[in-house]
């Protein structure tokens, strides 16, 4: 298991567009993936799940991988909310 913590700076937080993006590129990996926000925790690969928590401008989130490829699949989706979803 692999975590790590990241802070969205994209002006919209994680809803519609850049939630397809970060769903879209999670579902690329073989890990189950969930995201975090004020202990709840829901699967990365679900749209509504994910659109579910509310997450805005400024929030912290943890991303937290299991599988074989849990490592990249983390460091991917932090890269990918660090470069405002332009990735």
């Amino acid at each position: 298991m692999y975590s790590r913590e990241v802070q969205l700076q994209n002006q919209v937080g994680l809803h519609a567009r850049p939630a397809t993006f970060f769903i879209q590129k999670a579902n690329e990996f073989k890990s189950t993936i969930w995201v975090e926000k004020d202990e709840r925790k829901v699967n990365a690969k679900s749209l509504l799940g994910v659109l579910s928590l509310g997450i805005t401008h400024g929030t912290i989130i943890g991303i937290t991988a299991d599988g074989a490829d849990e490592k990249e699949a983390v460091d991917t989706l932090v890269a990918l909310i660090n470069s405002n979803f332009s990735a």
